[in-house]
Formats: C-alpha cells, structure tokens, sequence
C-alpha cells in the first residue's frame, strides 16, 4: 500500500534484497513466458523431438557457462558459481529420462513434456517447510524456461531483449538469476519486482553486481506505467514515485553516507567480534554449498554453524551415496581449517525424500506437522547412517560437529545418538579416522524442545535455536502465506520467553547456545540476543560485517537491561520498539 507522503509523491514499501539508490524512468516488462501447449506427435517424431531436445539442452549449458564466465570476470568465480545448481539441473539424468519416458509414453511435443516433468518438481520444491529452499523454485524455473526458449527457437535472453538504450528501473512480476545475471548495468540502475525474498539467487545476484534492488511490491506493474520517474531504495525497502526536491536531496546525502560505511565495514573483516567490554560472541556463517565454504574463510566469520545438506536429497529418484557426502563434508572441513564446521543432519519433509527413501503415498494433508527433520532419518535408518558416517569421516580431517533438526522431545536425541554411536564404532573397527568427540547439537525450532530443554541439554553439547520456525510454531503463522505474513513476529513475548529458557538450560548444564535463524542477521535483535546469553550468531555471509559492527558497539550490561526490560513486556510491538531504540542508540549509521 502507498505510504502517505506529498502530493506529488507516492511511496510503496516492499523489501529491500540489494542495497544502493537508483533514480531513473519506470521500464515495466511483463512475465515473457506462454506455457507450451500439448501438441500430439506420432510415433515416428519422437526421436527427433529428443533430438531437438539434447539440441537445446547443449545450447543452454553453453549459455549458462557463458553467463558463469561473465560473471566471475565482473565480481569474482564465488558468485558465478550460484549458476552450479543450474547446471546440475541440466546434467539430472533422473529428470531427463522421466522427460524421455513421458515424450514416448504420452506423445506430446517435447516443449510440453519437459515443461510438465519440471512443474512437478517445482510443485514439489513449493510444499517445502522451508522459506530458504521454497526460494530455490525460482533456479529450476530459470533453467525450463530457458531450455524452451532454445527448443523454440528463442536464442536470445529475455534480460537482453528487454535491455534499454537510456538508463531506467526494470519493473517487472519476477526476474530470473540469469535475467539479473545478464542485466546490462550502463542501462539499468535498478530494479523491483513484485514477488521474491531476501534470500533467491536474484537477489544474491543483485547484491553481488551491486544493482539496488527491492522485492515484494505486490501489484506494482498495474498501479505504475514505463516512464514514471522513480527513486528506488534497496537500503529500506522503498520505491518512491515522482520523488520531490527535498526527498532527492535527502537521498544524496544518505549515498554519500552509505558510502564511507561501507568502507568502513569491509576493514572489519580481520576484528576480533566482541562487545566493548570485552565479551567475545562467535559469528559464523550459513551455507549451502561446498563452494561457499572459501568465502567464509575470507569474510572474518569463525567457521560455519549452519551446513544445510538438503540438496544431497534433492536429485530425484538417486539417493547420495556415503562416499558422495563424504567427499563434499571433508572439502568444508578442510577449508574451514582452523575453524569449524556445523552440519545439519537431513531437514526435509519425507515426502519430498526421494522414492528409494519413502514409500510413495498418499500426500500429508498437513506437512509442516507431518514426517520431516528428525523424524524422518529415525525412521529410515539407513539413509541416516549413510550420513553420519559421512560427516564421520570428515570429522577425522577437520573440526566437525553435527546437529538433529526439528527436535521435539529428549527421547528423538537419544535415539539418533544411538545411531550414531553406533556409525562410530563400524568405523573404527574399519580403521577410518574419525573425531569421536565430536560435538553434537540439537535445534530448537519446536516449542515442546524449547519448554523441555533443561532435560535435552543433558543429551548434547550445544543448542541452536532455529529461530524462523519456532517463531512459526509459537505462534502458527506461515510466514510465507500472505494472509498471515504481517502476524509472523520474532519478537513475539512467547518466543523471547522461550529463547530465554533454552539459554539458561544450556547455561545449567555447561554448554553453549547460539542461533542460526534469520534472527541472528538481523542488526535491531543483536543487543537483545547478547542480552539473553547467546554466544554464537551464524549468518548468511552478507550479514556478517554489520552484526560484528553491531556487536562491537555494543556493553553486556546495556544488553543485559534490555533483555531484562523485554522480558516484563507483554506485546511484540512494544518488544520490538525497544530494541529498534536501542539499536540506534549504538549503531544509527547501520539503520538509516
């Protein structure tokens, strides 16, 4: 909704996904895409249908290689290699040969078949408990899309036939990773779209071309017409219509400003994280790719405390072998040298596990409360050995620790830590070297986990409070559902009284908590977090030099206060308030 501002002047608030300002003309392109139609084929077309399509897939991996080396030529080979999930999509044999099947079983132009085998995948992708993966869709309809384009014919990207002679703001529905990969940047200083979060690879892409860009302005294409003039602000969030004199002026001054702190922040990198008075926090990061593991070591983070291994799983019908895993494990392990390493277990719904995993069946009517996380490698126990032992092994060449996702009760720890005691043993008997110390974790995303954790922190060695579903499961809200997004509140009293136990139960028993949600990023809950006790804060990468700045210009005792204060407080937005008010008392500059 328009913000209330000058006549002239209209305001539409989204969020803001790449930082910088951009004032130019409206471009407003539309989707560009038309599913295909089920066009029948007889019998003698099909192997030239499949000819065309080995055709275009074989143009489409030489233009994403292109892309990948255009990119690594303009910001470094780090962020050319988000284009890695793109080609693995490509080079999946279990998908090509269900495209196969389907194009000699159903008969119908390979166009329709292949878009069919993807959409059900995609369908797949969308059921995920989990926002960060739910916005992976967008890499696999990236590569369909292009992959028709070329059986069609279309050779040329939608990015580079929508690209302008005069500098303007790109407005559009959604934008593809390869759309905003080949923007051409002497032409578009900007960009929004109406849908999109913080975390899809367009806006990792966005952020590392340094293109402003803002997500989440709902119906903004119907309300605004190419040439409008517009001030985009990936800073805030804010796309400003007709912007006037003052605002404009306002804006330079906040470039110039933003200017010198960036600066600043890149000569963090080599800083001790630590309070003014001395207390030493643990930033660390969040991965989800081995590739990213080198810029972890460069950023100054002290390790990683979030591996995510879902993507092992999501190969269709082919499972990851122990050996696959173990090979990817020990290049993060041995990258992460001297630091370490924290692997989640397998954190995805069973349905979504591949078929040699789970018996086909009828699908869960309610899969955020269904068979996921922890349940699901209790259960199918030879999948979950196959991955301790991995992580096993990686341990006996780095600093390695593992941690149980979706816990909700001590006996579902004690279970998996018979497992893996028992992965231990096989591989000593086998001669592997492996760390038998390792420390072992339990995420606390459940409230039945947070209420019960004085009696699970017996069973392990350190907490992780995964705060995006707890903050769901507190208060049964669905984030991503937009008729309830606005009532999703991670400063919800309930969930810093549940934050609070799980600390003082880890500080009971000797062990350390920290968290590895969306929470631990943002800069306003920084003072709060300390202030509970938390220890370590993992965070996505880009993340990092704003909250060790935080950190650093923070006193326990001011943190402590404040926690205090929150704790007596009984509305999330009187909570929240507060923090914001602290926060600018410390680190304005970082919240402008």
């Amino acid at each position: 909704m328009p913000e209330s501002g000058a006549r002239e002047e209209v305001r539409f608030r989204g969020i803001g996904v790449s930082p910088g300002i951009a004032t130019a003309e409206a471009h407003i392109v539309g989707a560009g895409f038309e599913e295909p139609t089920a066009r029948r084929i007889r019998e003698d077309e099909v192997d030239g249908e499949m000819r065309r399509l080995e055709e275009a897939l074989k143009i489409t991996r030489a233009q994403i290689l292109e892309m990948q080396k255009q990119i690594a030529a303009a910001v470094g080979s780090k962020d050319a290699s988000i284009f890695d999930a793109h080609l693995l999509v490509l080079e999946d044999h279990v998908v090509l040969d269900e495209v196969v099947r389907d194009l000699k079983s159903k008969k119908r132009s390979v166009e329709w078949v292949f878009f069919s085998v993807l959409r059900r995948y995609i369908d797949s992708l969308r059921k995920i408990d989990d926002p960060y993966l739910r916005e992976r869709v967008i890499d696999v309809e990236d590569v369909m899309r292009r992959v028709i384009r070329n059986l069609r014919g279309e050779l040329k990207s939608e990015a580079q036939a929508r690209a302008e002679q005069n500098p303007h703001v790109l407005l559009a529905h959604d934008l593809t990773p390869s759309d905003t990969a080949t923007i051409d940047r002497e032409c578009v200083l900007g960009f929004a779209t109406e849908v999109g979060g913080t975390t899809s690879h367009t806006a990792i892409m966005a952020r590392s071309l340094n293109i402003p860009a803002v997500v989440g302005l709902h119906g903004i294409c119907g309300i605004l017409k190419t040439g409008d003039e517009l001030l985009l602000d990936g800073y805030n969030g804010l796309l400003v219509v007709n912007p006037g004199p003052e605002t404009i002026s306002s804006y330079e001054r906040l470039k110039a400003e933003k200017g010198v702190i960036e600066e600043e922040l890149l000569e963090l990198k080599d800083t001790k994280s630590a309070t003014k008075d001395g207390r030493e926090i643990t930033l660390s990061g969040n991965i989800e790719f081995v590739h990213e593991a080198a810029q972890v070591a460069k950023s100054g983070a002290e390790g990683v405390g979030l591996y995510r291994t879902e993507f092992f799983y999501m190969r269709g019908d082919k499972l990851p072998t122990e050996d696959e895993q173990a090979e990817s494990y020990t290049k993060v392990a041995l990258q992460m040298k001297p630091h370490g390493v924290i692997f989640r277990t397998l954190d995805i719904g069973g349905d979504k596990v591949c078929k040699e995993a789970a018996e086909e069946g009828e699908e869960e009517p309610n899969p955020f409360l269904g068979w996921r996380g922890i349940r699901v490698s209790l259960q199918e126990r030879a999948l979950f050995k196959d991955q301790l032992r991995a992580i096993l092994r990686a341990s006996g060449v780095g600093k390695v620790g593992l941690m149980y996702p979706l816990v909700s009760s001590v006996e579902e720890v004690r279970k998996a830590n018979g497992i893996l005691e028992e992965c231990k043993q096989e591989l000593l008997e086998e001669g592997v070297a492996i760390d038998e110390n390792l420390e072992v974790g339990a995420m606390i995303e459940v409230p039945s986990a947070a209420m019960t954790a004085e009696v699970i922190a017996s069973e392990v060695d350190f907490f992780s409070v995964g705060t995006n579903d707890l903050v769901q499961y507190t208060i049964a809200v669905d984030r991503v559902n937009e008729r309830v997004a606005e009532l999703y509140q991670p400063a919800h009293p309930a969930v810093i009284r549940l934050m609070k136990r799980v600390v003082d139960a880890a500080r009971e028993h000797g062990i350390w908590a920290g968290i590895c949600g969306e929470m631990a990023g943002d800069i306003v809950f920084t003072p709060l977090l300390l202030g509970l006790g938390f220890g370590e804060l993992s965070v996505a990468m880009g993340q990092l030099p704003r909250v060790k700045r935080a950190v650093q210009s923070l006193e326990s005792a001011t943190c402590e206060r404040l926690a205090e204060e929150v704790l007596d407080l009984g509305e999330a937005l009187k909570i929240y308030e507060r923090c914001v008010e602290v926060a600018l008392q410390h680190y304005p500059e970082l919240l402008k």
